[in-house]
């Protein structure tokens, strides 16, 4: 929708922005805790040690970190119960793909207990949450009411089927939901894992340089400063020198890419000059050892100013502190003052998650402010929720070129629409996992997931928890498996990340 509006020069109404911030910002908020626990938690949380807990010490350890309702002897006695049902049955379900009793857990039974124990709230709390989206968005997930020039949610107070008063109500219950447990579980629960991992401040940096589109435009999507998340470029870790975004600056290599260019494989192109035209030349049945020489991935390798670069939340808590963001610098200076750590523990796998838990509670406080401000358009006697006037492709110029962006939950997205003659001549996406998955360039320099795993210990190869850790820090979003092999192409062990 943005890059069509950029190319059409449509601004939408606010209504429909503050729409539009809801929508994403609840998705933020109902992803990242997913992720936490029900993606990443695994990797720290060791589910059958829960088994040896003491409900009484594990209630105590609770309510000392948290006032969450929930926390008695007796709730979590009744997890114990429920998981030693699954361990005696041999169903572990989810629990199933685990390196239970790894040495690299580190967390006492009572802990473990408790993060199970939170970890079965969340999948209970997420599915009421993204309610939210049945009412802005009519379902979760691919919302149906995205269209270019604002949205298609009906906004009337005297109308039982559209956004009225009481839906206005409704959002407010669930948003508030949502910050309660942001605040009473997700937060709490991730300084106190944490705590027990802090040698991981020393690992996973990667390439040091991030990137942030900044989004949640409180203004305009053209205002860059109305975001509520600033944009900006950071190199080489250095806080105090914040650039900001230009897109064509933006190019992709192919080098090592199953794709090629006509110019060649060693030239790298900007998004509206892209090609995507398949070139695979990978290993064939029985398939034999990959040759990271020459192409090995289906990921292009984006660039900015040719340096490769992370997103995510990381990155966008990094160029929120650089560029003063109140409220990202109170949270992140108490997480590194509870953890005991210092500033340069930002820059690491620790860094990485815990970012994302700021960026959560920031987005969950912001969620109601949001809500406050459409009742006010709407009691003031502003519905507009679109903006119609270029609807008409004979009113559209003979050749346009635009550039959508936005922040999604995993990191930085950008489209690029080269409209011509009233269609789509060229189009390209560059998305977040491409960015921090990539691999390498024609001048040989790693991607995000590449460079963080240089230096990374390994306790045990067949069972590298190590490299879980890592890569589940940036939320990749891949629909594959992840091979694991020595140097002479034994496979130990097969990953499924999707």
């Amino acid at each position: 929708m943005r890059g069509v509006e950029d190319a059409l020069d449509i601004e939408i109404p606010p209504n429909a922005r503050i729409i539009r911030n809801l929508i994403e910002g609840i998705q933020y908020v109902q992803d990242h805790v997913i992720h936490f626990y029900h993606l990443h938690a695994l990797d720290w949380v060791d589910i059958v040690s829960a088994l040896d807990a003491d409900p009484a010490e594990t209630a105590k350890l609770a309510q000392s970190i948290s006032d969450w309702p929930k926390s008695s002897e007796k709730y979590f006695a009744g997890v114990k119960e429920k998981i030693k049902a699954f361990v005696e049955a041999g169903q572990l379900g989810p629990f199933a793909n685990a390196y239970w009793g790894h040495p690299a857990y580190k967390l006492p039974p009572e802990a473990n207990l408790m993060a199970v124990a939170h970890y079965l709230e969340a999948l209970e709390w997420q599915r009421e949450v993204i309610k939210a989206h049945a009412i802005l968005g009519g379902k979760n997930p691919h919302l149906q009411t995205y269209i270019v020039g604002g949205v298609a949610v009906p906004v009337d107070p005297n109308s039982p089927s559209a956004l009225n008063a009481d839906k206005i109500a409704w959002l407010k219950r669930l948003f508030t939901m949502a910050k309660e447990f942001v605040e009473k579980v997700y937060i709490p629960d991730l300084l106190a894992i944490a705590s027990f991992y802090k040698e991981w401040a020393n690992y996973g940096a990667g390439v040091g340089n991030y990137l942030a589109y900044g989004d949640f435009p409180e203004v305009s999507i053209r205002d860059f400063g109305s975001y509520f998340l600033p944009q900006g470029v950071i190199f080489d870790k250095d806080l105090s020198k914040v650039y900001d975004v230009d897109h064509k600056l933006i190019t992709e290599y192919v080098t090592h890419s199953w794709y090629e260019y006509a110019e060649g494989d060693q030239v790298a192109k900007h998004p509206w000059e892209g090609e995507t035209k398949p070139k695979y030349t990978g290993p064939q049945p029985p398939y034999e050892w990959l040759n990271t020489d020459g192409k090995y991935s289906w990921m292009k390798a984006p660039r900015y100013q040719d340096r490769p670069m992370e997103v995510g939340p990381l990155a966008r808590m990094l160029v929120a502190y650089a560029r003063g963001h109140s409220r990202v610098k109170e949270l992140v200076n108490m997480v590194l003052q509870k953890l005991g750590v210092g500033p340069e523990a930002l820059f690491s796998t620790l860094g990485r998650t815990a970012a994302r838990g700021i960026e959560t509670l920031v987005i969950a406080e912001k969620l109601i402010e949001w809500t406050d401000q459409l009742a006010a358009n709407i009691k003031a006697g502003d519905l507009r929720i679109h903006n119609g006037s270029k609807w008409d492709p004979a009113t559209w110029p003979k050749e346009a070129k635009g550039w959508g962006h936005t922040e999604a939950p995993r990191g930085a997205l950008g489209h690029w629409v080269h409209i011509k003659d009233g269609a789509i001549a060229n189009y390209q996406c560059v998305v977040p996992s491409t960015w921090n998955g990539s691999p390498r360039d024609a001048k040989g320099q790693r991607g995000p997931y590449e460079e963080s795993l240089v230096g990374t210990p390994i306790a045990d190869p067949e069972r590298p928890i190590e490299i879980l850790r890592t890569i589940h820090s940036f939320d990749p979003c891949m629909a594959c498996a992840v091979h694991v092999v020595d140097p002479k192409g034994k496979e130990y062990v097969r990953i499924q990340i999707a």
